[in-house]
């Protein structure tokens, strides 16, 4: 299932390296957000007919992954 964060990029000259979605100008925390804001996955999916349901999933276990430390220091690393 980790192969699936392979969607997840970063790189300095898109979005000034924040993580996007597969190299767009689309960046995790923007679908995090609307998430958050009591949007559903095929709701987000209808909006942004560019995303795939496969880039939800990669963006909520990147997330996870990123929840799932000690300290937030080790993030800088």
């Amino acid at each position: 299932m980790n192969y699936i964060l392979n969607r997840i990029t970063l790189n300095k000259e898109i979005r000034s390296g924040k993580p996007t979605i597969r190299n767009m100008r689309f960046t995790v925390t923007e679908l995090l957000e609307l998430m958050s804001s009591g949007m559903t996955a095929k709701q987000i999916l209808l909006d942004y007919p560019f995303l795939e349901k496969e880039d939800i999933d990669a963006c909520l276990l990147y997330a996870s992954k990123l929840t799932d430390t000690k300290s937030y220091e080790l993030l800088a690393q």
